[in-house]
């Protein structure tokens, strides 16, 4: 343990004085508001480990990390790893608001009573509720809030167990969820921060609170922060950004000289057709790879629909040998555990040096709650894999086929045992959870091993590290990326009620790149199967948003 002004940010980072002041605060609630790039992630890990360094945040007490994405939710669990080590960041919870919902219905089922009372084995649905059996994602929060109503021990469990709650993306909070927090934290010792960014708030369809950041500064008796600087992009695009902003909020404009500097590669793509665009796009890629750019530092960028106006790139890069990952079909299911388990399994299986996928293979299991000492579980982890390497192996197995692989997935799952993948996470303990999540897990193996039967580039195209990602707007929010394509940037894509809504959605993308930005635009767009009746073949580009490119 060391005293607070001995601490210092870890990494060597430098943090701009209001960071610092909002990472080192131990008496007041804090309210952070920041553009993209501007660190609010890391801002949240410096201030985990400075709570736990400083023992601000005694054992055996814990750090409570609510998010609106699960995305987000991840990827600062990560950062708090990275930053404070293993031991501290098994004390670091971050949940996405359904998640921790659903753990409180879980934990304190049987205080919901009347229509809301739900079975032991209640299920989750995404779109039907069922009166005491079934619910939908839409329902954990407001159960959730019932249950801290009328229970006065799961309010006295949560303050019992958190000295601090951060909430991350915070201005997505919709009403429910803030009511939730507020009943759960307001007038206690629990110490809240809330991190967010107004020109990021594009989750206004899922009924988001107006004016949630001033509402929780003035509920909490929050200090207001704001942070200005972005640490991510290289000055080019950072002037590119500044020409946005200078219009969206004049006063959070930076001055420009501290957005001199030539670092940085921004460039505007025409072509006529949707094929000479995937054609190019597909090869400065593969330039990419070659270079030595990790597939998870490349982003293809979609306002919306990637799997229509992408389509054509898709086919390009599968020609390619490209893998990709289309995240309208893949979804979330790299964060599921169970997933991530039937993934590592087969990948251990079908490729030669994996190591890192057998390491998690390992780490999984032995931890998973099987009744074996670790030294058994892992000879036995061992044969398991070596006999369906040796299956996979011989003549007569046919690895393009799903049905060939189908056994060898049944007989592991079987061996890790049931108990144990509900043990994988909370949210597997109730309801038909993890039998969905298994299903999709094998659907989207056997959906991506039709592609071209190559088992090895299935999974490459499921996973976030070896697959370039193809992204919506709304999916990339707190993401940062080496090489960002924004595609299609023609007004049928990038439309709204609100042409400030517009600017923020744009903005949004073109903030998460780092060192490159390329915008593209095509005028013919050949109508792929499925769109609707107001995809336009003749696709202008969209010359106000692709004219902030333009230096002076």
């Amino acid at each position: 343990m060391i005293q607070p002004e001995d601490w210092t940010p870890i990494g060597g980072l430098e943090l701009e004085p209001n960071a610092l002041k909002a990472v080192r605060e131990t008496n007041a609630n804090v309210v952070v508001t920041a553009g993209p790039g501007a660190g609010k992630t890391e801002l949240l890990a410096q201030r985990a480990d400075f709570l736990f360094r400083t023992g601000a945040s005694p054992y055996p007490k814990r750090i409570l990390a609510i998010s609106f994405k699960v995305d987000a939710a991840r990827n600062l669990q990560s950062r708090v790893r990275l930053r404070s080590g293993s031991q501290y960041a098994a004390r670091f919870d971050s949940f996405t608001f359904h998640a921790f919902a659903k753990r409180l219905v879980d934990n304190y089922r049987p205080a919901l009573t009347g229509q809301n009372a739900l079975n032991p084995d209640y299920r989750m649905d995404a779109h039907t509720r069922i009166r005491n059996h079934q619910i939908t994602f839409d329902d954990l929060v407001p159960l959730a809030l019932e249950i801290l109503k009328k229970n006065v021990y799961s309010r006295g469990a949560l303050r019992q167990a958190y000295s601090h709650v951060f909430m991350d993306e915070f201005q997505d909070a919709t009403t429910a969820q803030y009511a939730f927090l507020k009943e759960a934290f307001a007038g206690t010792g629990v110490k809240l921060i809330g991190v967010g960014d107004t020109k990021q708030r594009i989750m206004g369809f899922a009924d988001a609170l107006e004016g949630v950041m001033a509402t929780f500064a003035e509920d909490f008796r929050a200090t207001d922060l704001q942070l200005y600087q972005n640490f991510r992009s290289k000055p080019r695009l950072r002037r590119m950004q500044n020409r946005m902003i200078l219009e969206m909020d004049p006063s959070a404009a930076s001055p420009d000289e501290e957005l001199e500097g030539e670092e940085g590669i921004l460039e505007v793509l025409r072509f006529d057709t949707d094929e000479d665009e995937a054609a190019s796009v597909m090869e400065m890629i593969g330039d990419w790879l070659d270079e030595g750019v990790p597939p998870r530092e490349i982003t293809v960028l979609a306002r919306q629909q990637p799997h229509l106006i992408t389509s054509v790139l898709g086919a390009h890069l599968t020609a390619a040998g490209i893998p990709y990952r289309n995240e309208q079909q893949s979804q979330d299911l790299t964060a599921e555990p169970a997933a991530a388990l039937i993934f590592n399994f087969l990948r251990v299986v079908a490729d030669d040096g994996r190591p890192e996928a057998y390491s998690e293979l390992v780490r999984v299991v032995t931890r998973s709650g099987i009744e074996e000492a670790d030294g058994v579980l892992d000879s036995k982890l061992r044969t398991i894999l070596r006999e369906a390497r040796l299956t996979v192996r011989a003549a007569g197995f046919d690895t393009s086929d799903y049905a060939s692989w189908k056994p060898l997935i049944n007989s592991f799952v079987k061996f890790v045992t049931r108990p144990a993948l509900n043990a994988l996470s909370p949210s597997y303990q109730q309801g038909s959870r993890l039998n969905d999540v298994m299903k999709e897990a094998v659907g989207g193996f056997k959906r991506e091993l039709a592609v071209d039967g190559e088992p090895v580039a299935a999974l490459d195209r499921l996973s976030e590290e070896d697959a370039v990602r193809i992204l919506t707007v709304h999916k990339c929010k707190g993401m940062e990326f080496e090489k960002v394509i924004v595609f299609g940037v023609e007004p049928q894509f990038f439309w709204g009620k609100k042409d400030a809504d517009v600017k923020a959605e744009f903005f949004v993308a073109i903030s998460r790149a780092k060192d490159e930005l390329v915008l593209t635009t095509a005028r013919h767009r050949t109508k792929p199967d499925g769109a609707n009746a107001h995809w336009r073949e003749d696709s202008p580009s969209y010359e106000e948003l692709l004219g902030y490119a333009d230096e002076p």
